[in-house]
């Protein structure tokens, strides 16, 4: 029997890595200017150090907790809660990975895979990323308050792989909540964008 054996198909549509922290001192100052390009159409990971290139890379303070993994349909609850409109910049969480179709937040403790077409990259999710008071500055006013319980989770790289923008196939060890779900044995990995079916250039 499959260690993943729940499935479902979700959308990846932000991979964010950052050589700088940039939400340092106050809210009220403002985040620290960008470094280069944040926003990615892939990342690589390595197990047990996270994605290369962020600023949580081979950090011995976040070996547990290097990769942040968020649901992106969130950030239109939040801002129905604040009376806004659905346009709350993703990036702005600094979240490294942001999925729709998933309630991620509910899979604290438990393995899970997503494939984008380059082989499935494993993830032990360990802990809640909790937002701090920079969300009220870059969000919006009341976006602190809002994304609690849901700003997602702290997670570690357990295998080495690739993840891009698009369409995944996420396995985990634990019954899902969301969109997309499929059950138990889902067929093949999707294949990557631009490639036909049952190609590779791995």
């Amino acid at each position: 029997m499959s260690l993943l054996p729940h499935s479902a198909e979700v959308e990846i549509v932000l991979l964010l890595a950052s050589p700088v922290h940039r939400y340092e001192g106050r809210p009220a100052d403002g985040p620290l200017p960008m470094v280069g390009a944040e926003s990615h159409p892939s990342v690589r990971l390595r197990a047990g150090l996270g994605i290369v290139g962020d600023r949580h890379f081979a950090k011995p303070a976040h070996v547990h907790a290097s990769v942040t993994v968020m649901n992106a349909d969130v950030l239109a609850q939040v801002a129905d809660d604040l009376g806004l409109p659905r346009t709350l910049d993703p990036a702005a969480t600094r979240r490294n990975v942001l999925l729709r179709g998933l309630d991620i937040d509910s899979l604290r403790g438990a393995t899970f895979s997503l494939d984008t077409g380059d082989g499935p990259v494993e993830f032990l999710v360990n802990r809640p990323a909790n937002p701090c008071a920079w969300m009220d500055v870059v969000l919006a006013p009341g976006a602190h308050r809002a994304l609690r319980g849901r700003g997602g989770m702290r997670c570690e790289p357990l295998t080495d792989g690739m993840l891009r923008l698009g369409p995944a196939r996420l396995r985990c060890s634990s019954p899902l909540t969301g969109v997309g779900l499929t059950g138990a044995e889902p067929p093949g990995r999707p294949a990557r964008p631009g490639n036909p079916p049952g190609s590779s250039d791995r």
